[in-house]
């Protein structure tokens, strides 16, 4: 006598295997689904329209960098007060005029809605002073520029780790790589 034991067959979904084929399609689906909705809902804040302007605009920026190094310029910034007060002392070559009013440009790294614009009105030979929207904390990318616009010092500043920002006046040397004013001679 042969008996043959048939177990019923279950339905597809009490079985594992449909599911854990499912399970790769369905994460893919998923996180297709959050990465549009981030696309959707965040900003693009470091994404610049128009590129050509911006190409354009290096020469120039190139040329006011070279202005501040024939002028010797070179200042050193202090944040103070309860961190909202910024003092600058600039200095140049002997005979050089200093403006009565600097721009600062303080920009964060990665986060655009933090940029600072400072006006800065003088206080006496050499020294400026202005009032920050809100206190620096952490790495910062900052212009000083006459309020003309004719001459430019450029730096980055890590406000945790130096109290003092140096800006000597870079020039381009002919090789391409930036050379301090103040090592020309060196």
């Amino acid at each position: 006598m042969n008996q043959t034991m048939t177990t019923p067959a279950q339905p597809w979904y009490r079985e594992p295997w449909p599911w854990l084929l499912m399970a790769g399609p369905a994460t893919v689906i998923i996180a297709g689904v959050f990465t549009t909705y981030l696309a959707v809902t965040t900003s693009d804040a470091l994404v610049e329209d128009d590129y050509y302007k911006q190409g354009l605009a290096v020469n120039q920026r190139v040329e006011r960098d070279q202005h501040a190094g024939d002028l010797g310029l070179q200042a050193e910034l202090v944040q103070g007060g309860e961190g909202t007060l910024i003092r600058v002392f600039l200095r140049g070559k002997e005979g050089v005029i200093l403006p009565s009013e600097l721009t600062l440009h303080i920009a964060h790294p990665t986060r655009g809605g933090l940029d600072q614009h400072v006006a800065l009105h003088a206080d006496g030979t050499g020294f400026y002073s202005g009032k920050l929207s809100a206190p620096l904390n952490g790495r910062w990318h900052v212009a000083l520029e006459s309020a003309k616009g004719e001459w430019r010092l450029v730096g980055d500043w890590n406000i945790e780790k130096q109290s003092t920002l140096r800006l000597p006046a870079t020039v381009k040397a002919v090789g391409g790589s930036d050379v301090h004013s103040d090592n020309k001679g060196r």
